[in-house]
């Protein structure tokens, strides 16, 4: 095998994807729990480089400051606080542009490998308004004015960035326009993880002590993240994610993972053991911090906070938000460590503090007890496995149509074409059938999909993920960019009849309820049937088929 071959799975992935749900879904998990997605080794030399590039940009731009820039004299200048504002803006910049969460192969992004940009600057391609039919700001389609308006966003991030010492006039159009964006298109925002980047820039902009601000929103990252795991799901993801991790590649270790593989494909006590363990490292770290200034020394939540983060980066999650988890390491430093004598307590004026605790308080615990109202995102939920997703079977007959729409990049299969055969191809798409039916929420699948289509073999199965980086530009995990709105939106532009769109749509599990809610969709129709499934049968089912393990 070559630097750019994938790993070929154990079965002819032509003769796999004409076969019936079942077995074809027990072929890929099991290929999956030995060879995870088998991405070629040159892409992880590629997100490397690119991580050491980003880096070196954000390098580049701090040397716009008198005292700062320079990797010889890095040591003296980089916790200085222009510095960190400067990653924050930097951070925005690259997350909008589409270069970090949700860039390349490992995202189903490859040729082009990355979205953002080329989508969001190109009217006519499609987008999710706030306010879906409302004149001016609720059309379907990116209107001249929504491209001119996300190419003064850039330009206001570049002119922070070159700013020797940015301030108010700068951080203020940053501030109003993405916002803005948003009620145009919800994926802009998303995009730009406005969660953390936006919220603390608007702490740059009007708090009497932003650095209060920043570390209110670092602290609420790791908690809620913390608090999101606290359900069945996570163990799942230990399990599918160390079968993908390109430092755990040894056949006994992937197989530890799992009860009994390869029968048996859910997670083993040992994948169950490190996804507590995962939990509770992940609330200690804000815990440990919150507790400095009780005597706790800083190099506590320090070193919580880099063995959480080392993990999580070195197994290159899927969606892989790698360059996110250096600027939260990064911010660790920055504030919890360089200023720990300023107090939550400091951030002021009282507006400023509502705001604050509305986008690390109130938005969060709302996204846990009804995700389906809030973004995973928004709500911190990260990496949990408790995703509201969805998969959609598009007969192959009606593939065709979707070149009505004007998008960024071509269907999944073109993409590919550009650097592999049919089969080679076939065998990498298939894979993402396995990452969705391997975590709990995918165990709905086989109880579900017979609902919809009577021969599987005459569709194409495709994640939501990958409908939304096709039709939207963007896809990082968040199920409800790909779900009725844009099934409604992509109706109305390609004209599919009945039968040809068929769509599972997933919601996340609430905190305080032990179920799974679910529809049913057709394009052209409309949602067909509604229900909900137990977590209890979800964790006594075989991973591929409706029937108890």
């Amino acid at each position: 095998m070559g630097l750019l071959d994938p790993t070929p799975p154990p079965y002819d992935p032509l003769e796999w994807v004409e076969q019936p749900f079942e077995p074809r879904a027990k072929q890929v998990c099991q290929a999956w729990a030995l060879q995870g997605y088998g991405a070629p080794l040159a892409v992880y030399v590629a997100y490397a480089l690119k991580i050491a590039a980003y880096v070196g940009a954000w390098v580049f731009f701090c040397g716009f400051t008198p005292g700062l820039g320079g990797l010889s004299s890095i040591g003296e200048w980089w916790l200085h606080p222009i510095a960190f504002q400067k990653a924050i803006v930097f951070n925005l910049l690259f997350e909008v542009v589409g270069l970090g969460c949700g860039s390349g192969p490992l995202t189903g992004r490859y040729f082009p490998p990355v979205g953002g940009a080329l989508h969001f600057l190109r009217p006519g391609t499609t987008k999710l308004p706030f306010f879906p039919g409302v004149p001016l700001v609720g059309g379907d389609r990116r209107t001249v004015m929504d491209a001119l308006l996300y190419a003064g966003l850039l330009a206001s991030l570049v002119r922070a960035l070159v700013a020797p010492t940015p301030g108010f006039e700068h951080f203020l159009p940053i501030a109003l326009l993405v916002p803005v964006l948003g009620v145009l298109d919800k994926t802009v925002f998303l995009a730009a993880r406005a969660e953390h980047f936006w919220v603390t820039v608007v702490c740059f902009t009007f708090a009497a002590e932003w650095l209060a601000g920043a570390k209110a929103v670092q602290l609420a990252l790791w908690f809620f993240a913390g608090v999101s795991k606290l359900n069945h799901h996570f163990p799942t993801v230990v399990a599918v994610m160390t079968s993908n991790g390109p430092l755990t590649r040894a056949p006994f270790l992937r197989k530890l993972m799992y009860r009994s593989y390869p029968d048996d494909l859910r997670p083993s006590r040992l994948a169950t053991a490190m996804g507590h363990g995962g939990t509770v490292l992940e609330l200690a770290v804000p815990i440990a911090f919150l507790l400095t200034p009780l005597g706790v020394p800083p190099v506590v939540g320090i070193a919580l906070m880099l063995l959480l983060h080392v993990y999580i980066t070195s197994n290159v999650p899927m969606g892989v938000p790698l360059e996110w988890n250096v600027v939260v390491v990064y911010g660790g430093f920055a504030l919890f460590w360089a200023h720990p004598e300023v107090s939550l307590l400091s951030l002021g004026p009282a507006w400023v503090t509502a705001f604050v605790v509305t986008f690390t308080l109130v938005l969060p615990i709302l996204g846990n007890l009804r995700p389906d109202l809030v973004s995973f995102l928004l709500s911190m939920r990260y990496y949990a496995g408790n995703w509201a997703n969805s998969v959609w079977l598009i007969r192959k007959d009606a593939v065709a149509k979707l070149e009505r729409l004007t998008k960024s990049s071509a269907w999944i299969y073109d993409q590919l074409g550009h650097f592999y055969d049919r089969r080679t191809a076939v065998g990498m798409v298939g894979k993402v059938m396995a990452f969705r039916l391997m975590h709990l929420h995918g165990r709905c699948l086989p109880r579900l999909v017979p609902k919809l289509v009577t021969r599987l073999q005459d569709y194409e199965w495709l994640d939501g993920e990958l409908v939304a980086g096709l039709a939207l530009g963007w896809n990082f995990g968040e199920g409800h960019l790909h779900q009725e709105q844009l099934l409604a939106s992509l109706q109305r532009q390609c004209g599919f009849e009945e039968g040809e769109v068929r769509c599972v749509f997933l919601e996340s599990q609430p905190l305080h309820v032990q179920a799974i809610a679910w529809r049913l969709a057709d394009a052209r129709t409309g949602v067909l049937e509604r229900g909900s499934t137990r977590i209890a049968e979800l964790r006594a089912q075989a991973v591929w088929s409706a029937g108890s393990q």
